[in-house]
């Protein structure tokens, strides 16, 4: 692709790219040089840098700019830019680092990308190689460690969540609200545009580590503990929203019955896979782990690959008016395995009853209950699970 054409492309699809910088002066230059070779739309934002960028932003004034006059971080830098192009009319906007890790020359690996995307809501990540001699070992460490957490969080396997060299769909960004203004924030535009139905994708790309000009801003420890508390966060807005959004989205899109077969009898998953989520679900629910059982189920569903709908469904076997039977249930359990009988009745669990009075018979009666049921519930729903199927698989031969 010549440069014309690319330029073309770049300004009819609306791309800017965002060079956000702080203290690199060794190679700032050499970056925005690399990316005029094919484009003019240029964002830099300077992050209060004390070195000499200013100096060297002085022989680029035909180019945007934005000054933050002091340090506030990557991620507020990256939503400043993403404003400012967004006022300026853009659609998407690139994200190259300015510490020469990343080769300007990759753009039109991210504009073909784009052209050939049947869907154009699209998030791009350039992944790079971290085998690579040079890559340092926290980067490589750091790389896994997000990549993990994000297919926890989303379900989609990545190869690189930690690259900054993206491309961002402006409109769908405007849509969500980000609280991160430093290194996670990069974890939680992606993880929260995926939520949104955003595709997010990886494509190849090259990367230079050259420990003699780059400067690297990225502090181990608080950056970490940052990221950890914000995968902490997205978990439980994962497990208390995003999925029970997601269920009842689908319910109300599809309609009961149509919800009922797709997702609930889920063609593509085999009666043990489904018969066990159902288990999974029915003994979180019953178990003695308030507060915590969404979290669990959905987290649980999605370590062991069963049926996350099923499960979360399942694990609602503990709603408010069921309560007081599985409160019931539990504690003449634990007294059957115990010994021991406190002459309790149905109607004590009706009115508040306090049921930390004999907790270690509730808990061994729950966990025992919960067991049993789960098996059952297993066992009936593998035999119905198994019937449509057969009845399925005879329909269509016949």
């Amino acid at each position: 692709m010549n440069n014309e054409l690319l330029f073309n492309k770049i300004n009819n699809l609306k791309i800017c790219v965002l060079i956000p910088t702080y203290n690199n002066e060794r190679t700032l230059r050499r970056v925005i040089d690399g990316v005029l070779q094919y484009t003019k739309n240029i964002i830099i934002i300077n992050d209060g840098a004390t070195d000499s960028t200013s100096q060297i932003l002085e022989n680029y004034t035909q180019l945007q700019h934005i000054l933050v006059p002091q340090n506030q971080g990557k991620g507020n830098a990256l939503r400043q830019g993403f404003i400012k192009a967004t006022t300026l009319g853009y659609d998407y906007a690139i994200t190259i680092d300015s510490d020469g890790q990343h080769f300007p020359e990759d753009i039109p690996i991210f504009v073909e990308a784009l052209e050939q995307a049947e869907n154009k809501n699209l998030l791009l990540i350039g992944a790079r190689n971290m085998e690579q001699e040079g890559v340092p070992g926290k980067s490589s460490f750091g790389n896994k460690f997000s990549n993990f957490w994000f297919w926890f969080e989303t379900g989609i396997k990545l190869t690189d969540t930690q690259s900054g060299f993206r491309m961002y769909p402006l409109k769908a960004l405007e849509k969500l609200k980000f609280y991160t203004k430093k290194f996670e924030f990069e974890i939680e535009v992606i993880v929260k545009s995926a939520w949104n139905d955003v595709e997010v994708k990886n494509i190849p790309i090259k990367v230079l580590y050259d420990e003699n000009e780059r400067v690297s801003h990225f502090r181990p420890f608080k950056d970490f503990t940052r990221i950890s508390i914000l995968n902490t966060c997205l978990i439980f807005i994962l497990a208390f929203y995003i999925k029970p959004r997601n269920l009842f989205r689908n319910l109300k899109k599809k309609g009961i019955k149509r919800f009922f077969v797709e997702d609930f009898l889920g063609h593509q998953d085999s009666p043990l896979k489904k018969s066990t989520s159902v288990a999974l679900g029915v003994f979180i629910g019953i178990s003695p782990l308030w507060g915590f059982q969404t979290l669990l189920v959905i987290s649980l569903a999605i370590l062991f690959k069963l049926n996350k709908v099923i499960a979360f469904g399942f694990s609602n076997v503990s709603l408010p008016p069921f309560i007081p039977f599985i409160l019931y249930g539990s504690v003449k359990v634990g007294q059957a395995i115990l010994g021991v009988d406190y002459n309790y009745t149905l109607d004590m669990f009706k009115n508040s009853f306090d049921i930390t009075e004999h907790l270690k018979t509730y808990i061994i009666g729950s966990f025992t209950l919960a067991t049993i049921t789960a098996i059952l519930f297993g066992i009936i729903s593998f035999i119905l699970f198994s019937f449509f199927n057969k009845k399925n698989i005879t329909l269509q031969n016949g």
